[in-house]
């Protein structure tokens, strides 16, 4: 396949693209999330009072075909982007301009269709944004302190489902219209003052001229060769499997609901009790496991430690319904969720397979990390009916589920490199080949 260079590439200073970074992907993330966590499950209230656990499932799972589309279509798109305001930038501002309009579409209605509609569009629009933000951590830092900002950025995600909870809690006499609103200001400001520190350009990408490429090369443009990059798809594979299980997480208020009778007072405030709590043990790993990854240059035995906490953390939601043991395990569950984000985007970062693909590629890999927060409200309910089918529970057999996932991710590690063994990329995947026919031709 034709290698490609990347030239003309602009550095912003460390600090800056750091803060720039947490900022802005930090507001969209609440903007999305906190519906996603919360307002989502009482619109479906709200509208379907005596169905809202199909219906919130139909409206996620819809928007799980988005978030599927939108990260690797919006990360190819912002490679090829190539304006003087910035391939990264630009999708920066577009992305979640179009994805707050959908927010105010849904907290404007009272249609299921509409609904429907405005969050599958918001699903796409941020899915744009995310993968122009984490391709600027592959464009612009060095490998060495990638682990760092991949700490840094994985603690954004639940402190920004955090803040938003605190918010809604203190909104709790505000009328839904207007918490959608102002959602939808944060999700817009906060990329918009980011712009201002992120610097970018217009780069040049230099292709090697070949004369024919295979139709299956073609074919790994959109997704890259699992045969000559296998480390990239185990890491898609291990991602998504434990990302099921951690994203039981998001049917937290629900699942109060309908198996703890909490009202929507009780469950915001529960909600919001449970994910401070998360943050900071999620702050503690997350910053310090990448950042302990890059001193021992090691990666693989973080993630492994972190998939057992996670795996025992979701076998206590399984098992002990109570809401002190729901907050234990949520700590244990951001402890090994913390950690596991940090050392895996760094991971991530290392094994992509063409630098001048690298945000439609990271865009494969934030699906992996997006899609699951969708998947799984849409499947749970034909998992608690099945839980209740065969006698075991509904909610048992919710979280048993899901922790299955996470055990077959958890063995979906083992074949990723570790830091220092040699990665099928761009460049020595041919070279690999070529020794291998000589290796043949000598013998």
């Amino acid at each position: 396949m034709a290698e490609a260079k990347v030239k003309g590439q602009v550095q912003t200073p460390f600090g800056r693209l750091t803060f720039g970074i947490m900022l802005g992907y930090g507001c969209m993330m609440l903007a999305l999330m906190t519906p996603a966590t919360l307002l989502l499950t009482f619109k479906m209230i709200e509208i379907d009072p005596n169905g809202y656990t199909s219906s919130y499932g139909l409206v996620a799972g819809i928007g799980a075909f988005f978030a599927l589309i939108g990260n690797p279509l919006g990360g190819a798109i912002s490679d090829r982007t190539n304006l003087s305001f910035g391939r990264r930038r630009t999708w920066i501002l577009v992305g979640p301009l179009f994805g707050c309009a959908a927010l105010l579409m849904i907290g404007m209605t009272s249609s299921l269709g509409i609904i429907i509609i405005g969050w599958a569009i918001a699903q796409l629009f941020f899915n744009f944004g995310m993968a122009a933000y984490t391709a600027l951590i592959p464009d612009q830092v060095k490998q060495e302190k990638q682990g760092t900002v991949s700490g840094l950025l994985g603690l954004v995600l639940p402190v920004a489902i955090a803040i938003g909870m605190v918010m809604m809690t203190f909104m709790t006499d505000a009328s839904s219209a207007t918490k959608w609103i102002l959602l939808a200001v944060i999700g817009v400001v906060g990329p918009v003052l980011s712009l201002f520190l992120i610097q970018e350009g217009k780069v040049e990408i230099v292709h090697k001229e070949q004369e024919k490429i295979p139709f299956g090369e073609k074919l790994s443009k959109v997704y890259p060769s699992p045969r000559r990059f296998p480390a990239f798809t185990w890491a898609v594979v291990s991602k998504f499997l434990l990302m099921m299980g951690y994203c039981s997480s998001l049917y937290f208020t629900v699942m109060l609901v309908n198996r703890m009778g909490y009202t929507e007072a009780q469950a915001t405030a529960s909600v919001a009790t449970v994910n401070i709590i998360s943050m900071v043990a999620m702050a503690v790993t997350s910053i310090f496991g990448g950042m302990l990854s890059d001193k021992f240059r090691k990666q693989k035995p973080f993630l492994y430690l972190s998939a057992l906490i996670m795996i025992l953390a979701t076998l206590v939601f399984a098992f002990v319904p109570n809401y002190l043991a729901y907050v234990i395990a949520s700590a244990v569950l951001g402890l090994g969720y913390g950690c596991f984000s940090a050392v895996d985007m760094a991971l991530v970062a290392r094994i992509l397979p063409r630098k001048e693909d690298s945000a439609k590629d990271f865009g494969i890999m934030n699906v992996a990390n997006a899609l699951p927060q969708s998947i799984v409200p849409a499947i749970a309910p034909f998992l608690l009916g099945a839980g209740t089918m065969i006698g075991i529970g509904d909610w048992t057999f919710f979280y048993i589920a899901l922790a299955i996932f996470m055990v077959i991710g958890m063995i979906s590690i083992k074949p990723l490199p570790e830091v220092g063994e040699p990665v099928e990329t761009e460049g020595n995947a041919n070279t690999s080949l070529d020794l291998k026919a000589a290796n043949v031709q000598n013998v």
